[in-house]
């Protein structure tokens, strides 16, 4: 069983870092219909950071549990309250995922819709805290560093 910090290293280790042509599977934004989506996006991605705290203040005693439970024991005092966030969080990070959108850091709220740019794969980068539309891009092997003002 993985720990919390093994999932979210791996849910990190998924995001897209190669050029990537439009497909079928991923849903093309404009910055229209992107901005449209924020106010969805706000609330969904508030719920997500809600339950990401609460989920990383069990980290000692899931780190403990998991310890256990390889010597076939283990568990936590407040192990259904733990199962139920963990329930959460996986149901608001798949309705994001079911919108398009591409969640890139719990902590800070930060998404990428995709888009095209110049006929290719682009991504439309938001986070909490930012105004109500989008304002920047950048390609998707520059990740957020590579921002750009659309």
């Amino acid at each position: 069983m993985m720990s919390l910090g093994q999932q979210l290293s791996l849910s990190a280790s998924l995001m897209i870092t190669e050029p990537v042509e439009p497909t079928p599977d991923i849903k093309i934004f404009t910055v229209a219909e992107a901005n449209a989506l924020l106010p969805t996006v706000r609330g969904i991605l508030t719920r997500i950071q809600r339950a990401h705290k609460r989920l990383s203040s069990y980290g000692k005693e899931v780190k403990k549990a998991a310890e256990g439970a390889e010597q076939g024991g283990g568990g936590i005092a407040q192990g259904t309250r733990y199962a139920e966030l963990l329930m959460e969080l996986t149901s608001d990070t798949t309705e994001l995922e079911a919108l398009g959108v591409h969640l890139k850091d719990f902590d800070r709220g930060l998404v990428d819709f995709p888009s095209l740019r110049e006929g290719r794969v682009v991504f439309l980068c938001w986070q909490i805290g930012e105004g109500d539309e989008l304002e920047w891009w950048h390609d998707v092997e520059a990740g957020f560093a590579g921002r750009t003002p659309l």
